[in-house]
């Protein structure tokens, strides 16, 4: 348990550190785009506004842990989709207002108004070696602690890291004459960005949403299928299958076989993990009317392996 609880904090400690540093990243951004009126570097922050996002939610999904368990598995509320809508509503309208400014700029390409100085350069360079330490801490802590979420949000803060160097070396263009790299970039950055927000989607909210993993009467014909059962009058599985599943079974069984309960438990989980993946099972097993025998699995392998109870 102490193992448990020690990984679970440092992936916390490590989502929390990455959300501040790349929280200032942000902030060093906007104002970066601000001061050198650089569509391409405006269009950046962006990338790095769905990292912030990311990591907020990781954060969110870990600090609700408590909130994970047999009766239910974690869903969002109004207030958090509310939120989310906020953030993609903004995210789709800054999109849409830089590709307007940029396309307005490559017409008026020779009067570029990108204004270029030695110390934004430096700043953006110290930008890209903040950013590199922080992919290299982001996936050292992910092989250590096995954390598809710390590898994924790694994932996120590379591909950002490596468009900040494109705005670098297109910056440099730039200044050397090249004006309409700025708003091309521009508009490239902004659609990478609709991609982007799209795999965030795909990979944050269904830890967020509950949903029923496994029909119910597809649990009970499994369980029917072991012998001693004989009947199943309550099945639930919540989750999202091949990343995790809460199952709760409440099992009728023969007299008899009472005394090999925790066999037959075995069985059931074993069939549904063989079909279905990474499982948490409960299994409440009676005989006729007496008091039922709770029994639990050990998971193997889920989304976050040093989170389970």
């Amino acid at each position: 348990m102490p193992d448990k609880v020690s990984h679970h904090y440092s992936n916390y400690q490590v989502l929390f550190v990455s959300l501040w540093l790349t929280l200032m990243v942000l902030v060093v951004k906007l104002w970066l785009g601000w001061t050198t009126h650089s569509l391409s570097v405006l269009a950046g922050s962006l990338h790095t506004l769905i990292d912030c996002v990311s990591t907020f939610l990781s954060l969110v999904v870990l600090t609700a842990k408590s909130k994970l368990g047999w009766q239910n598995v974690w869903s969002h509320g109004k207030q958090e989709m509310a939120g989310l809508l906020i953030v993609m509503s903004f995210l789709g309208f800054s999109g849409f207002s830089l590709m307007i400014m940029a396309a307005h700029s490559l017409e008026l390409s020779d009067q570029g108004s990108v204004l270029l100085t030695v110390q934004a350069v430096q700043i953006l360079a110290a930008i890209i070696v903040v950013m590199f330490a922080l992919v290299i801490f982001k996936r050292h802590r992910s092989h250590m602690l096995a954390s598809p979420v710390l590898r994924f949000n790694a994932q996120l803060t590379l591909r950002d890291l490596w468009l900040t160097i494109v705005v670098f070396l297109a910056l440099s263009g730039v200044h050397w004459g090249y004006i309409w790299l700025d708003p091309v970039l521009t508009i490239l950055l902004v659609l990478i960005g609709g991609g982007s927000v799209w795999q965030l989607i795909n990979w944050q909210l269904p830890f967020m949403v509950e949903q029923v993993a496994i029909a119910p009467e597809v649990l009970v014909q499994i369980a029917k299928q072991v012998e001693g059962v004989s009947h199943c009058y309550r099945a639930n599985a919540r989750g999202l299958v091949g990343r995790y599943v809460f199952v709760e079974l409440h099992l009728g069984v023969h007299p008899e076989f009472m005394g090999v309960a925790r066999i037959i438990s075995q069985r059931i989980e074993g069939m549904i993990r063989t079909r279905y993946g990474p499982v948490k099972v409960s299994i409440c097993i009676n005989s006729d009317l007496s008091e039922g025998v709770l029994l639990k699995s050990s998971p193997m392998d889920p989304l976050y392996p040093q989170d389970w109870q």
